[in-house]
């Protein structure tokens, strides 16, 4: 049995693309999408689509990431999203991407994904995957997570292998006997290496010491080298870096440099009490000059910067 696990493509329909030509002769069993499938980059409808056709020819499962459920709250004006939000320059990029995706149809397939995707196999490992944790899709796994969390999580929904995705980095880490992956991003990585990140999970005949099974998942992490350039082109192509504004011009920055900004710059706003406007993002640049260095030369094989414990 193959399982392919791709997440947070966030509408680079480049990247896309390459995983799929990735894929095609490896042939996986499932193709299972973990979440944030739109935003960010311009080509959100087209990802929706090419998923579309995918799921004609494969068996693909579409699990919900907070990037889908905002695009549906942000039409709905759901009331757990700041009313100021809707009249703040800084979400023009957000609003513009809504307006595509509901404009096509989008939303109610949005709307409906599940939270997380159970998969067991008789004598292997059974896995959970979420986009973020099974208990909310922004719990993101890293290297990082307390034990204390991990303990909670997995007493609250019991696996034996947890697959997450949101942060954008990949990660492979045990605890006790259960093991804790992160797919890393298709479309706009986090960890300074610009290719399309995936995972790849093959069943295999050999024992699984920790489970105590007889069969076991082989781990693959993937990069794909794809046009980068014209992924990032395409901002100007689509309209969206004129319409998005300052949110769409940071994003364009997190897949140049395979480094988040968003956040960071939202927290330095804060922190600063300052407005999250063109003036305070050119200080924000000047503040930290380490962040808009040069992302790392892509290389064959394996991942630069997986995360292990």
């Amino acid at each position: 049995m193959r399982l392919a696990i791709l997440a947070d493509i966030h509408g680079n329909v480049h990247a896309l693309e390459a995983v799929l030509a990735d894929l095609r002769p490896w042939q996986p069993d499932e193709i299972i999408v973990n979440g944030d499938m739109v935003n960010r980059a311009p080509y959100s409808v087209a990802v929706m689509e090419r998923l579309a056709a995918l799921a004609q020819e494969h068996s693909v499962t579409l699990v919900m990431g907070n990037h889908d459920d905002l695009m549906r709250k942000w039409v709905e004006r759901a009331e757990d999203l700041p009313v100021d939000w809707f009249s703040d320059p800084f979400w023009d990029g957000t609003a513009w991407q809504a307006k595509q995706l509901a404009a096509a149809g989008w939303l109610d397939t949005l709307r409906t994904l599940p939270m997380s995707h159970r998969i067991a196999v008789p004598d292997a490992p059974n896995l959970l995957i979420s986009h973020g944790s099974p208990r909310h899709y922004r719990e993101g796994y890293t290297v990082r997570m307390e034990d204390e969390t991990l303990s909670e999580i997995l007493q609250m929904h019991p696996a034996d292998v947890l697959i997450g995705s949101h942060t954008h980095v990949p990660m492979e880490r045990r605890w006790g006997h259960h093991r804790v992956l992160n797919t890393g991003a298709v479309g706009a990585p986090f960890n300074r290496d610009t290719r399309a990140q995936y995972l790849r999970l093959t069943l295999v005949d050999q024992a699984d010491n920790y489970v105590n099974t007889p069969r076991s998942w082989q781990v693959d992490f993937r990069a794909v080298n794809y046009d980068h350039a014209a992924a990032i082109q395409a901002y100007e192509d689509t309209g969206y870096a004129a319409e998005g504004g300052l949110s769409a011009h940071i994003f364009r920055q997190e897949l140049r440099y395979a480094r988040p900004h968003y956040a960071s710059f939202w927290m330095w706003c804060e922190t600063n009490q300052r407005i999250k406007d063109w003036q305070s993002w050119q200080d924000f640049v000047a503040s930290f000059p380490e962040r808009f260095q040069a992302p790392d030369v892509p290389n064959e094989q394996p991942i630069s910067r997986l995360e292990r414990d």
